[in-house]
């Protein structure tokens, strides 16, 4: 048929498939299923599934953490009511739109301390992040056992890892990469707070207001660590909050990405090295790495704050550089990536 104009309805067809967000949604479908046919290794299969979800046009896959024959050793968990469960150990990583944001805060923010400026822009590619901290479930379904550090914390699937150091996180990623065949890794500082704001500007993804029941965090400040300046006093605090425990992942409403736990509950490592403030940091998205980034003694970034940290350390540019804690952690993906997916 033809419309009052005499134009065929095969060529609207045409007209309606170069309009721009279609083929946005084209290329974002054709990052997904690179995703999904990246190469199997031979250890076992392994699938990816998709997930798109309206009407927030969140995008991203599921990665399958272990073969369908693979069971945990019984006793593992105390109270594990999804045992066998395999959806509830995939890896659910979302899609972080290519964009550019200002990192940091200004100094009138409540909260801003030095290491948190000059503020400066960073333009990102695309990636894929993990929708919520890796939890103890997927940390075994990859790593076969709790770190050492771990001792007699609550243990179910659905907890986040909270007891991991800077190199186990490390490790982590670099067997899941052979598991998988894709390439995870820890996210730069910029990658983790350009995915935190996720296109806002305020302290927190959900605005300047924090209340508990948008997060898991610690209001009683005398025990806030950063306000301890003396490191054995700061270790008595943290032991005497021992009490204020993680929560399971995914509690909390997740910012406009889909991504939940950006604050409060457990600490994220990032893979940059500590700088005391952002001068000469990388405008890219990069990591920010010290030539004698290889040795031990380098101080790792964390991000987000924690179930034991006043709310102003759980801000989206609140930094933490404490080094004896440990921490928990999340991943990204990048995938190879053409000129025409990054348009």
């Amino acid at each position: 048929g033809r419309d009052s104009s005499g134009r065929s309805g095969r060529v609207q067809t045409r007209s309606r498939d170069r309009h721009p967000r279609l083929c946005h949604r084209r290329r974002i479908r054709a990052l997904l299923f690179a995703a999904a046919m990246t190469a199997t290794p031979a250890t076992g299969p392994r699938t990816a599934t998709f997930l798109l979800r309206q009407p927030r046009q969140v995008q991203g896959f599921r990665e399958q953490l272990r073969p369908d024959d693979q069971v945990f050793v019984e006793g593992v968990f105390e109270q594990d009511v999804f045992a066998g469960d395999h959806q509830n150990t995939a890896l659910t990583m979302l899609w972080i739109p290519p964009g550019r944001f200002w990192m940091g805060s200004p100094a009138t923010e409540p909260g801003h301390r030095d290491d948190e400026g000059p503020q400066h822009l960073v333009q990102l590619q695309g990636y894929f992040m993990g929708q919520t901290p890796i939890t103890q479930g997927q940390w075994l379904a990859v790593m076969e056992d709790y770190p050492s550090e771990f001792g007699d914390r609550p243990r179910s699937h659905q907890l986040p890892l909270d007891r991991v150091s800077w190199n186990q996180a490390i490790e982590f990623c670099k067997k899941l990469s052979t598991n998988t065949g894709r390439n995870y890794a820890l996210p730069s500082e910029a990658q983790w707070e350009y995915a935190c704001r996720a296109g806002t500007t305020g302290q927190f993804h959900f605005g300047d207001a924090i209340t508990q029941q948008l997060a898991h965090y610690d209001d009683d400040e005398i025990y806030d660590v950063k306000l301890i300046q003396d490191i054995d006093m700061a270790k008595e605090a943290m032991d005497f909050r021992s009490t204020n425990s993680v929560v399971s992942a995914g509690l909390f409403p997740a910012n406009a990405w889909g991504l939940h736990d950006m604050h409060g509950n457990v600490e994220e490592w990032c893979l940059d090295s500590w700088h005391w403030s952002y001068a000469e940091a990388p405008s890219d998205g990069s990591a920010w790495l010290d030539e004698e980034d290889g040795s031990s003694g380098v101080t790792r970034v964390r991000r987000g704050g924690s179930c034991r940290n006043h709310s102003a350390r759980c801000r989206s540019a609140a930094r933490n550089d404490i080094p004896f804690m440990l921490a928990g952690f999340r991943v990204v993906c990048c995938l190879p990536q053409g000129p025409s997916l990054n348009a």
